[in-house]
């Protein structure tokens, strides 16, 4: 299937035009504004899937993630086609000047990790998708440290808050952006990069309902949501996944040796 074609001109001034600017805050709306011409103009974005976005109530948005640059394409994604995503994000950017504004007046949600405060994060992702919101989420918690740019082994936390909420879970693939912005370096907007963004249809999660969140269910649900996430990544790169994702505790796939990875060194986003 490859690359979803690139916006032709018309297309960007279109999405542009009617980018979706309520409910952005102060803050997190001039970010948007600023960033807009870089994202739109200083790359060669491509979309499909947008049919799959549901243009009322909650959903919970669910991403592969290469990249720091991930939230602003998939911002640029949602605005366009006429929704807000509300990000999930580790909590210590709610301290550094400016982006907690940008954050907070976004209506983001801060994520504490490996705390007491944990359940706060499940609870306010809830709430945002009870009153309407769609909630974005890299289950990989990082970008992807599999050298070859796959899914790394997902955490189970999506599939709690997709079962307790009963929200519709949205998948979405990311590719490109790795190359606009790389794990280590600035943004190289030359020659212009080639983004893609696809989404497909609702997961399926009805084998799970009213079953008891134990970690062998939440397991199971998260395996089969990354799964529609993988796909979708597949089919826009014309190649096929690894046979076991990468674990970053092992530094490797499926217990095979790799280099090692120090959670300290890599940063959530």
């Amino acid at each position: 299937m490859g690359m979803p074609p690139e916006l032709t001109v018309r297309q960007r001034i279109a999405a542009t035009l009617r980018r979706r600017r309520r409910g952005s805050g102060f803050w997190f709306g001039l970010a948007i504004a600023v960033i807009w011409p870089f994202v739109l103009w200083g790359t060669r974005p491509g979309w499909r899937g947008g049919e799959h976005l549901p243009r009322t109530g909650g959903a919970l948005l669910v991403a592969n993630h290469v990249s720091f640059s991930d939230p602003i394409f998939d911002i640029a994604f949602g605005t366009t086609h006429g929704r807000m995503p509300r990000f999930m994000a580790k909590s210590e950017l709610w301290s550094v000047p400016v982006v907690k504004w940008v954050l907070g007046g976004g209506g983001h949600i801060p994520v504490y990790r490996a705390s007491k405060r944990a359940a706060e994060s499940f609870a306010g992702a809830i709430d945002a998708l009870e009153r309407g919101e769609i909630v974005a989420v890299y289950p990989e918690g990082t970008y992807t440290a599999d050298p070859d740019g796959w899914p790394m082994k997902p955490k189970n936390g999506v599939a709690r808050i997709a079962l307790r909420s009963g929200a519709p879970v949205i998948p979405m693939a990311n590719w490109g952006t790795q190359d606009f912005l790389p794990a280590e370096g600035r943004p190289r907007f030359r020659p212009r990069k080639r983004i893609g963004i696809a989404l497909g249809p609702p997961v399926d999660l009805s084998e799970f309902a009213g079953k008891p969140l134990t970690r062998s269910t939440l397991d199971a649900a998260t395996r089969k949501i990354m799964d529609e996430v993988t796909t979708l990544l597949e089919q826009m790169r014309d190649e096929t996944r690894p046979a076991t994702p990468y674990d970053p505790e092992l530094g490797g796939r499926d217990g095979s040796p790799g280099e090692p990875v120090d959670p300290a060194e890599r940063a959530a986003s």
